[in-house]
């Protein structure tokens, strides 16, 4: 039997509670590799949504850096386009748009030269104030006095690096020494911040240098690490779900839950991405930041203040009591797989290791499921099963907590059937929304039981609001200094004491045999084995 849906009714607009709206001061942004694709799928849609929702002060300016051959003007047409052709923005026209692209200015040449910081520090101080006839450069120690002499409240400098991790040190170095982003800033109300993208590092050693390296540059205060996923609705609402609700604590422990799953899914291939693919592979891809970032919001301790140094305490405290691994275990606790040809919606794929840029030998992962326990008195006992993968059945994202069976059924079921388990599933991707799975009796004379899912949906229950992409969120963070959702270093350490393990004993050769799962399916078989041994089953979003 299909499972029926009760859909709750859509919210009256007048009934949703619109909190004080936080907005940015006056800042110049600068986005070294401004002509990438990041920039243009992700943080210009997000800054433009920004923009048009009178939350980015119509004064700042945002400077793009990169090795393309665009003047501003090009370059505000490039990202105009780029706009309409982006499916996280609905304005794509009109004054509000013309303004923000008004922001956008574009400085020319090669990342790791001193030259092109100096010429980027020249715009920046002609923004804040400086001499724009001034036909020298200045020393860093007066660029950085002017700026902590302007008179505009909370001026600051955001410097975001949507370059390849390989440029991270010298494009440090370089924003460091150009005084981009001067280590310390005398006046409270001016600030300057760096936002590094994921990966933070390949491995535990790579991240502790890229960190001291940082650490010698900036104060940790300054440092952003992002990802992405902490900004979309669903993530942020794991917090209000759990913490704002009296009716979920109680029941949120090992006393009620059998099991917790975090899926991340894909439906698509590698794409153009063979060249990192083939270093990162699926498990440094996905687990160490984003799965992991969402097993720690699934699993903290209340915090006793909704502050970002208190909230990451607490998920650190997660991942420090996450259960060792050792490396010759990983194949007991751990499946990895890679997609073979197939059929995904209906058309036929190639395997991975017939994609442009993939060894034809290759053993990178795109798929890995893991079982992880948390070992303290809240969790003692409980699995947690990650997965991800590529080519797979269905694209989908989502934390789902299956409780366990009542420890008596009063009801009789018919031959064959048994009661569902008690399911609670928030979808992050597609369709954000929250799901609860219960049973009910099924009309009639006789007492026969079905289960209904009750769900909550962004899109059905505020149709009146706009969508916001989840960098926005991130992106305002950054601005306003919030580091709320951002991995604190210890975070992304302990995230990688415990992958490094698991990635190290999947390195002998003998152990399994790839490709080993067809696309269009839910990934290799072992996976369903893994699973099983705690007497549970994936589910399929």
């Amino acid at each position: 039997m299909s499972t029926p849906i009760v859909a709750p009714a859509k919210l009256a607009q007048e009934h949703v509670a619109e909190p004080s709206m936080r907005k940015a001061a006056r800042c110049a942004m600068v986005i070294l590799g401004a002509g990438g694709d990041l920039t243009r799928r992700k943080l210009m849609p997000a800054l433009a949504h920004l923009a048009c929702d009178g939350l980015l002060d119509p004064e700042s300016i945002i400077i793009g850096v990169g090795r393309d051959n665009y003047t501003d003007d090009s370059y505000r047409a490039a990202m105009g386009d780029a706009l309409k052709h982006s499916d996280e923005i609905k304005v794509t026209d009109g004054p509000a748009l013309d303004k923000f692209l008004g922001m956008l200015r574009f400085v020319r040449g090669d990342l790791k030269a001193a030259d092109t910081y100096k010429s980027v520090t020249q715009r920046v101080s002609e923004f804040e104030g400086v001499d724009e006839a001034a036909d020298t450069y200045k020393s860093v120690t007066q660029r950085v006095s002017e700026f902590e002499g302007v008179d505009d409240s909370e001026a600051g400098r955001l410097i975001y690096l949507a370059i390849p991790p390989s440029l991270y040190p010298d494009a440090a170095k370089r924003v460091s020494e150009s005084g981009l982003v001067p280590r310390t800033v005398r006046d409270d109300k001016k600030w300057a911040r760096i936002v590094i993208e994921k990966p933070f590092g390949r491995d535990l050693d790579s991240a502790r240098s890229l960190d001291k390296l940082l650490l010698s540059l900036f104060s940790e205060q300054q440092i952003y690490r992002i990802d992405h996923y902490l900004g979309k609705e669903t993530v942020q609402n794991i917090l209000v779900l759990r913490f704002a609700n009296s009716i979920f604590e109680p029941v949120w422990n090992r006393n009620y839950v059998h099991h917790v799953q975090i899926t991340a899914a894909e439906t698509v291939g590698v794409e153009h991405r063979a060249s990192y693919y083939e270093e990162s592979g699926v498990i440094r891809d996905m687990f160490q930041n984003h799965l992991m970032q969402l097993l720690t919001l699934t699993a903290m301790e209340p915090p006793n203040a909704f502050d970002a140094d208190v909230v990451r305490g607490e998920k650190a405290k997660v991942l420090g009591a996450i259960h060792p691994v050792a490396s010759e275990d990983a194949d007991d606790i751990s499946v990895i797989g890679q997609y073979d040809a197939g059929e995904v919606g209906g058309e036929h794929v190639i395997a991975y290791r017939d994609e442009p840029g993939v060894a034809k030998d290759s053993r990178v992962p795109t798929y890995a499921a893991i079982r992880f326990t948390v070992d303290n008195w809240r969790w003692h006992g409980v699995p947690f099963f990650l997965r991800s993968g590529k080519r797979l059945a269905k694209h989908a994202t989502e934390i789902a907590v299956q409780f366990k069976e009542p420890p008596h059924s009063l009801f009789r079921t018919r031959e064959g059937q048994s009661l569902e388990h008690n399911v609670l599933v928030m979808r992050i991707q597609p369709d954000e929304g929250i799901s609860l799975r219960f049973e009910v009796k099924v009309p009639g004379v006789d007492v026969q039981m079905a289960p209904v899912r009750m769900v909550f949906n962004y899109a059905d229950a505020y149709a009146a609001t706009t969508q916001h992409p989840a960098y926005e969120t991130l992106l305002l963070d950054c601005m306003l200094g919030d580091a709320t959702l951002f991995a604190r270093w210890d975070e992304v350490e302990a995230s990688w004491r415990i992958i490094d393990p698991i990635i190290e004993g999947w390195k002998n050769p003998g152990l399994i045999k790839l490709p080993n799962y067809t696309s269009g399916t839910w990934g290799p078989s072992a996976a369903d084995t893994l699973i099983a041994r705690d007497g549970a089953a994936w589910r399929e979003p």
